[in-house]
């Protein structure tokens, strides 16, 4: 007789769903994050005021399709896999408390290499804040269907209440934590600004973690021939909602209606987020019937953007590098010089970049670094080898 597999599960038997909606989530956080950089007399929502009319066409696109977005989707499907791991686990006969050990050393090595990235690269990461988030989340892993579902609502209404806080409305450009004159100030100043991401993000991502956590029980997302019916509503219903709350604020950082006042920022940028939470929902449901549709006999480019997804968390690892790299003064200093259009072209080269990176590794049958070392830290060594094959 042979025991169990305890370890990850392997590259080649993967779900393309998930693997696929991970993929293209990084070219939406690519394109989310990095206008935030750029520097201009007057910013909105990390946009530029005074740009080209062709900047102002693609702010109108991103920030009703993209901003505000990513991040559900990225919540979402964080706790799409956290249910994926426990549910293996249990197969294997785990008790639940070994199942939390194995997920708090998850979210020790998410707090770690957030820390690290945050301090070093990217100010903005957010791997620290899932890492607190699984945490404590790994309580929900017995919940009830209900409890989960009802918690994850008074979250989403939590953050849906009007407020100034947010990034879409923001007037600030880029600041000394995020461009600093040299490594040593950047660290001191991210150092005071990073527990604030640490430990309020968990709010604002609690909800799409608790959904993708139900789903994940399901296996909606793996097996979406079989919930046609529930992605389908949830891909019209929530794209729908997610651009119809999202124009009113897009339509004002485009400067195509006139700028209101703090009050009627505060709840169109509300509105914004908040079915923005709805939008990553949709996404994710889009992606997953399109992998229904392509099925087993896609192609390479579909390959590639899977490829992508399995090494997700390299492939976002490498945009803070190339952040780093592009903006801050003491490297290439671009945050004066690049536009909206320009920035969103290195954010699209970027993941192009990853997306060849992923698939060269999958021809090889590589994992990503970081997996590796993430799987390695979680599982074990033995586990972590045998996963990769």
């Amino acid at each position: 007789m042979t025991s169990p597999q305890i370890g990850p599960t392997g590259l080649r038997a993967r779900a393309l769903g998930p693997d696929l909606a991970r993929g293209f989530m990084l070219l939406f956080i690519a394109v989310a994050n990095s206008h935030y950089f750029i520097q201009s007399p007057a910013i909105l929502g990390g946009f530029p005021q005074d740009g080209s009319a062709v900047d102002n066409a693609l702010i109108l696109l991103t920030a009703t399709l993209v901003d505000g977005r990513a991040f559900p989707l990225f919540g979402l499907l964080f706790g799409y896999g956290v249910a994926q791991i426990a549910r293996r686990q249990a197969e294997t006969g785990r008790d639940p408390r070994a199942v939390r050990r194995l997920l708090w050393r998850r979210s020790l090595f998410l707090v770690v290499v957030g820390f690290i990235d945050g301090l070093l690269f990217y100010v903005g990461d957010i791997l620290a804040a899932y890492g607190v988030l699984l945490f404590l989340g790994v309580w929900a892993i017995r919940w009830k269907d209900r409890t989960i579902l009802i918690v994850a609502l008074l979250f989403f209404l939590l953050t849906a209440m009007p407020s100034d806080g947010s990034m879409t409305i923001s007037p600030d450009g880029p600041d000394a934590a995020m461009l600093p004159a040299n490594p040593l100030t950047g660290i001191v100043d991210r150092i005071a600004f990073y527990p604030f991401i640490a430990f309020l993000g968990p709010i604002g991502f609690a909800c799409p973690f608790l959904i993708g956590l139900w789903a994940g029980r399901r296996r909606i997302l793996e097996q979406a021939a079989q919930h046609v019916k529930l992605l389908t509503w949830t891909a019209v219903v929530g794209i729908s909602l997610s651009i119809v709350g999202g124009l009113p604020i897009a339509l004002v950082l485009a400067g195509v209606n006139d700028k209101p006042d703090r009050e009627g920022l505060n709840l169109i940028g509300t509105l914004h987020d908040a079915t923005g939470v709805l939008g990553g929902f949709g996404y994710a449901a889009l992606i997953s019937l399109i992998a229904v549709w392509i099925g087993r006999g896609h192609g390479r480019i579909t390959e590639a953007v899977a490829a992508v997804g399995q090494r997700s968390l390299t492939c976002y690892l490498i945009q803070s590098v190339v952040w780093a790299v592009a903006f801050n003064p003491y490297f290439a200093d671009l945050s004066g010089d690049l536009t909206v259009t320009t920035t969103a072209l290195l954010a699209f080269a970027t993941w192009l970049g990853t997306v060849a990176l992923a698939y060269w590794m999958h021809l090889h049958s590589y994992r990503g670094p970081m997996e590796t070392l993430v799987r390695r830290f979680t599982y074990g060594r033995s586990a972590a080898v045998i996963s990769a094959v």
